[in-house]
């Protein structure tokens, strides 16, 4: 199952943008032979701000994949139970994940309700470039799961 990040925006050149195509090559290599992977990073710029822009962009981006959304108000997961959540998503014969994270003013309620579920990374705010290193740490994390590598430590 191919794994996407798509985000509006550039992740710019800093350590964060580092650090998050770091981990997305890893879940690379990690997650292939369970079946997970490539993970894309995928940045995107709409010719014009605002909610309604950003969310045609994404849904125009993440055609045809399973989605999900990264928003303040979702979901909290342990690392454990976010591994098997794309255990099962990939084991119900999903062919692509993507999470979504929004610009400066979030999602538009659109991405909202065409995704599957809404992920939170706590009830913090958290920097656009850093939210994608986190997401795609915690990607990583759950493929070094699902692979038995000792990665995780419980």
């Amino acid at each position: 199952m191919k794994l996407s990040i798509v985000a509006i925006g550039r992740a710019g050149r800093g350590p964060e943008a580092e650090l998050a195509s770091d981990y997305a090559e890893r879940v690379g290599r990690t997650g292939r032979a369970i079946g997970l992977g490539p993970c894309d990073l995928v940045d995107l710029e709409p010719k014009k701000s605002g909610p309604a822009p950003e969310a045609a962009a994404l849904l125009a981006a993440t055609a045809g994949a399973r989605l999900i959304a990264c928003d303040e108000r979702g979901r909290t997961f342990s690392s454990r139970a976010f591994a098997e959540l794309i255990r099962d998503i990939r084991d119900g014969g999903e062919r692509h994940l993507a999470f979504v994270i929004g610009g400066a003013d979030g999602l538009d309620a659109s991405v909202r309700d065409a995704a599957s579920m809404t992920l939170a990374f706590g009830p913090q705010t958290w920097p656009h470039a850093l939210a994608r290193a986190m997401l795609a740490e915690q990607i990583y994390r759950a493929t070094s799961l699902l692979a038995g590598t000792p990665y995780h430590r419980d």
